[in-house]
């Protein structure tokens, strides 16, 4: 009787051990430092963007600098290790970091790939940061003057910022972080935009190269204009278009724009189940930046709308030069751009 007793205790005492070994294990394992598999798009469900202009504005100037040097920078790489650092918070932003980072890549002594293997969420963040922007930086050609003869223009290429401003060149606008304020018109709700005040009749520009999805009334943005990046994750929301008088005259859906081009006029229609009212106190343009990682969320209580404040304010360095035909009342932009995205969308829908 003893000695059962005795095997009892010999057995319990292992069983006691086994199941402290799984747990150290599984706590370990829970707590290492080894990366997540690669985030797939279809699974993000939210996306906050709170990169600080500073941050962007400091990754962009590296990425357009490195592109004459022996070891080339992409700044949403170098964002989104500062976004896995910071878990996300750029309050915590320190250009230290980011200097720190770059000078390690030039260097040689690490790539983006042994520097972030041990960060569990980077693949997250690079697959977040560059749903918002991819489309805005690359190469291309625009329209410059002639600087032997000032009267003519000239084609050059370029490599930087091809996204533009919602605000053509030259029209002042004033704006502050709008984004989730409550509205109520409707029903109670969340702002899911940035409202960008300005004068009746500006012109409204074209981020990025597209093309239009949606044109017409909704009663609580009033005139609108949708424009889809080709790649579909992006979708660019402009809002209270002037009333008679909201968009270029030839646009329709299925157009494809570029970026720079003028694709409205700022209004304050909208709040009202009728057509082309002015129900909109102030004229502004409300301009809305949706993530679409999943079509079927697209139209859904589930859609991701991100804060475009800092973007805004980033996209302020390339502004868009219009000039008013006098004759139609339209403002046209005064230098072409092309587009390789464009160039590539329309090759792959001729031969589909």
């Amino acid at each position: 009787m003893k000695i059962r007793i005795g095997v009892k205790y010999i057995i319990a005492f292992e069983l006691a051990l086994l199941f402290i070994l799984i747990a150290t294990m599984v706590y370990d394992n829970l707590n290492s430092k080894s990366t997540y598999a690669p985030v797939s798009a279809s699974n993000i469900k939210y996306v906050e963007f709170n990169v600080t202009y500073l941050a962007l504005d400091k990754a962009y100037a590296y990425d357009v600098k490195s592109q004459s040097e022996e070891v080339k920078l992409n700044w949403i790489e170098l964002l989104s290790y500062l976004g896995a650092k910071y878990g996300g918070d750029f309050s915590k932003y320190s250009e230290n970091d980011i200097n720190s980072l770059v000078q390690k890549l030039q260097s040689k002594e690490e790539t983006i790939g042994t520097l972030t293997e041990d960060m569990k969420y980077y693949s997250y963040y690079y697959e977040a940061y560059s749903a918002v922007l991819d489309g805005l930086v690359g190469e291309y050609e625009i329209e410059v003057v002639n600087e032997q003869n000032p009267t003519e223009k000239v084609w050059v290429e370029k490599y930087g910022l091809k996204g533009f401003s919602p605000i053509a060149k030259n029209f002042p606008y004033s704006d502050f972080d709008d984004f989730g304020v409550s509205r109520s018109y409707g029903y109670a709700r969340n702002h899911l935009g940035h409202d960008m005040m300005s004068q009746v009749g500006t012109p409204v520009i074209s981020v990025e190269s597209g093309y239009v999805e949606i044109l017409g009334w909704n009663q609580y943005g009033g005139w609108r204009i949708g424009i889809r990046s080709f790649d579909k994750k992006r979708y660019y929301y402009y809002a209270h278009l002037r009333k008679d008088f909201p968009y270029v005259k030839t646009l329709k859906e299925g157009d494809v724009v570029q970026a720079g081009d003028v694709i409205g006029y700022v209004g304050r229609t909208g709040y009202s189940s009728i057509e082309n009212t002015n129900n909109i106190d102030d004229y502004h343009l409300h301009f809305g930046l949706q993530l679409v990682f999943d079509e079927s969320k697209k139209e859904s209580d589930n859609e991701i709308w991100v804060d475009c404040y800092s973007l805004v304010r980033f996209l302020y360095k390339n502004r868009s030069e219009t000039v008013k035909n006098q004759d139609t009342k339209e403002w046209y932009r005064i230098y072409q751009i092309k587009d390789p995205a464009v160039e590539s969308y329309l090759q792959n829908n001729k031969e589909q």
